[in-house]
């Protein structure tokens, strides 16, 4: 029976559907002000705010992390002593919880090795299906399901060892001028004059070879040998040094085994580059970049070996299972059971689970995708679908932006998937910056108003109609606009550049036009070849400017992390704590007591704390859960030991002062230009919510992309640049976007030139030009559907993007 609705802190009544309230009260998390709010549990709610106002520290930090405590708690003693190190959130009471699960924008666990098939476990399905239902060559025994992977010793590739990749070099590499002897340096891999290239030297004369004769005299068969022998033998080396006979048995190698053997062997990252140049890396040579052992190569389905299918966009698979299903009408598997009744059935599971997949806009992928090259909010995506299939009922999923990365067009199918989460009786809390799955849910918790110190409450808590007359909320004004879109006039091209033939992944020799001093926006419905696009025009730019006497400077900004450790972080990567070190170090305490400004770096000896070794936090190990992270015991998180954080400029220490918010820094370095020139930069971009010393490890693939923008804004400028950006606007709210394309219009304004592959319509519309890709994704995308102006591709019969840019135009 649902709970009663009567309730102070409630304005509006329990949706329909609604089982009773998630009563939140007291909630002091990172920016939140002492947070009350009540959630109705069984519907799809949604929290909106600007970036930095705190709706991910209700969501994830208080919500989700008090249910993982409380499961911490509820599990054996072993576990629950960890529950103080684990950290609970800061809050008063928190009741109606249900048991939570996250789906995060995260890469957590990803590597080469592990794929979509991977971490979705369609490899495991596929593999069991090649294992019991395949057709094998005659008389071949049936092979494990272990055998059609590449990660697994019986069935990786002998030679590349499951990577598929192999390594080679060729005459050409390893003599790179044959006019020269060998004694000359003609074998370039051996024309230092160091031990072993004198030693082969040596060994190659007394093997009878005139190491003085130019190499290109000598026969094929004797070049051959020299570079390519896998033969060793042994000889005896005679040398007389100071008058003395100093013989030695010396062992010859190939130039190519030597290369290879000492590649493979080194640890020196030097030794490492410098054999790189004579080393062709392409597919291995017995797997054909396939990663499997012939045996499990010979067996096939419908036609296809495993590597054929894996490869194979998700949206084909299916079909081509089916139709494989047809040859399997006899024959029985290695335990005397029907083939074909196996192979349906596994058929028939694997393709649940790839529609489920499909069904979420991500049918353009194949098994085989490196989930290192997977989007954080593909990942996401993947793993909802996962959740999907698995049948929970009465769980709360909080999810983080999961319309990431996805066209308009596609956010419909998204968001049929979260309601149908809901209707298998679940609940779901969900981050989001996407307005028309604002619009849809059925209740919204607004927070803000604004960023940092500035946000941290509820603005309002209710259905999403209801957000119109809450005049605190930023929120409300680009849901419910009061007028339509601000004019803009149009630019004109300094000048237009044409590059053909562009053939990258899924592009089919792609020729687009590109208007320089003007911005350009790449967009198109999720897998049509927009970041292969995107990639090719840096290529053809960056290969033109190699010959150009006046090269194009161009600035490619990825969202690839500004860090691999949480030792990187904001003020590191932009450069301004350097300036506010030796700001510490300039202080009379700092000189009298004779530190540096190395003193306060938490990477050197000395000023860091000795027991986290300057990272603030010290890792726990849960055996079969994800490690956690708790405050350093000794020095609170603060990375400094005590005599370090005794030295104040202007009243705080340099702890004090990483745990300032961009916003705040800047107030309290108004007088120093360096600094307050890069908190400027990164203002602008919408980082004011950030603190200087957040760690890269907690940084958003968007918020690292607009750090590295920031950091190219603050240097000097310089007319006539290429700034290349691949989705700026991850992560935003619509006023955030509002700021950066402010930013952009003033690059343009001064002679530069902006790229940027875009889903979101209000850049779109606000670009010069626009390139559409599609018509569709993976193979059934790579073609240019339109380029036109804005306006003009309202117009476009074939535009996937129109119907939703004619919103944001007006």
């Amino acid at each position: 029976m649902p709970e009663s609705t009567s309730s102070p802190a409630r304005e509006h009544p329990l949706p329909q559907g609604s089982s009773g309230w998630v009563r939140v009260r007291g909630a002091r998390e990172h920016n939140l002000r002492g947070v009350d709010v009540d959630i109705p549990r069984d519907c799809l709610v949604v929290f909106t705010g600007v970036s930095g106002s705190g709706k991910s520290s209700l969501a994830f930090g208080t919500v989700f992390a008090e249910a993982q405590r409380r499961y911490f708690e509820s599990v054996a003693p072993y576990a629950r002593r960890l529950i103080d190190q684990v950290g609970a959130p800061e809050i008063d009471s928190l009741d109606g919880l249900p048991p939570a699960v996250a789906l995060k924008q995260s890469r957590g666990g990803t590597s080469s090795r592990s794929s979509l098939g991977t971490i979705s476990s369609l490899s495991d399905v596929l593999r069991l299906l090649f294992s019991r239902a395949g057709s094998y060559p005659a008389g071949a025994a049936h092979l494990p399901a272990a055998a059609f992977s590449p990660n697994t010793v019986a069935g990786a590739c002998p030679t590349c060892h499951g990577l598929g990749v192999g390594r080679s070099t060729t005459e050409e590499l390893l003599v790179p001028d044959p006019t020269l002897s060998i004694n000359d340096g003609a074998i370039a891999v051996w024309a230092n004059r160091g031990w072993q290239g004198v030693n082969f030297r040596r060994i190659a004369s007394e093997l009878g070879y005139d190491i003085d004769l130019p190499f290109q005299q000598f026969s094929r068969e004797d070049r051959d040998w020299l570079l390519f022998s896998d033969e060793e033998p042994t000889v005896r080396v005679n040398v007389r040094e100071g008058g003395n006979d100093r013989p030695y048995n010396g062992t010859w190698y190939s130039a190519r085994n030597y290369l290879m053997r000492n590649y493979a062997k080194t640890e020196s990252e030097s030794q490492r580059q410098r054999l790189e140049p004579y080393i062709v890396v392409g597919a291995c040579p017995t797997c054909r970049g396939k990663r499997l052992g012939q045996a499990a190569l010979a067996v096939s389905f419908g036609g296809y070996d495993i590597a054929e299918l894996v490869a194979m966009p998700l949206s084909r698979l299916c079909e081509v299972l089916d139709a494989g299903l047809d040859a399997q009408a006899h024959g029985a598997d290695e335990h005397g059971a029907p083939a074909a009744s196996a192979a349906r059935a596994l058929v028939r599971d694997l393709g649940v689970r790839v529609e489920a997949i499909v069904r979420l806009g991500l049918g353009y992928l194949s098994m085989d995708r490196s989930s290192v090259d997977l989007s954080p909010g593909e990942l996401q995506r993947i793993r909802l679908a996962s959740q999907l299939r698995s049948g929970l009922f009465g769980v709360l999923y909080v999810m983080d932006e999961p319309s990431a990365g996805l066209h308009p067009a596609d956010a419909a199918a998204l968001y049929e998937a979260l309601r149908q989460l809901i209707s298998a009786g679940n609940s779901l809390f969900v981050v989001e910056h996407d307005l028309d799955i604002a619009r849809r849910a059925d209740w919204l918790v607004d927070v803000g108003p604004r960023a940092g110190t500035e946000g941290g409450r509820v603005v309002h808590s209710g259905p999403p109609h209801a957000l119109e007359h809450v005049t605190d909320s930023v929120t409300a004004g680009f849901m419910f606009p009061a007028s339509g879109p601000r004019p803009r006039e149009a630019r004109t091209p300094e000048s237009w550049r044409r590059l053909e033939n562009l053939s990258r992944n899924n592009l089919r020799n792609v020729s687009v036009s590109i208007p320089m001093g003007v911005m350009t926006t790449i967009t198109g419905v999720s897998g049509s070849g927009k970041s292969s696009l995107l990639a090719d025009i840096i290529e053809r730019v960056d290969a033109h400017n190699e010959v150009e006497a006046s090269p194009q400077r161009i600035i490619s900004i990825d969202q690839k992390p500004i860090g691999r450790s949480p030792r990187s972080n904001l003020a590191t990567y932009t450069g301004l704590f350097d300036t506010v070190r030796q700001l510490f170090a300039r202080t009379a305490d700092a000189e009298a007591r004779g530190f540096t400004a190395s003193r306060f770096s938490f990477n050197v000896d000395g000023g860091r704390c000795p027991t986290c070794k300057g990272e603030g936090f010290i890792s726990i190990e849960l055996v079969f859960m994800p490690d956690n992270y708790s405050p350093c015991p000794t020095c609170a998180g603060s990375r400094y030991n005590p005599e370090t954080l005794e030295v104040r400029y202007d009243g705080v220490n340099i702890a004090e002062v990483l745990g300032m918010t961009v916003e705040q820094a800047r107030e309290f370095f108004a007088a120093v230009p360096p600094v307050r020139r890069a908190l400027d930069a990164l203002t602008d971009v919408g980082l004011e919510y950030l603190t200087l010393g957040q760690p890269a490890t907690e940084l958003s693939g968007g918020e690292a992309q607009r750090i590295k923008l920031a950091t190219e804004l603050q240097r000097p400028s310089r007319a006539g640049t290429i700034f290349v950006l691949d989705e700026p606007t991850g992560g935003l709210h619509p006023a955030n976007v509002r700021y950066l394309v402010e930013v952009f219009e003033s690059l343009t304004a001064t002679g530069n030139t902006v790229i940027a592959v875009e889903h979101n319509m209000d850049v779109v519309a606000a670009s010069d030009w626009v390139i559409e890709l599609g018509p569709a994704g993976g193979d059934r995308g790579g073609t240019v559907v339109a380029e036109a102006t804005p306006g003009d591709l309202l117009r476009h019969p074939d535009s996937v993007t129109a119907p939703y840019l004619a919103r944001a135009i007006g």
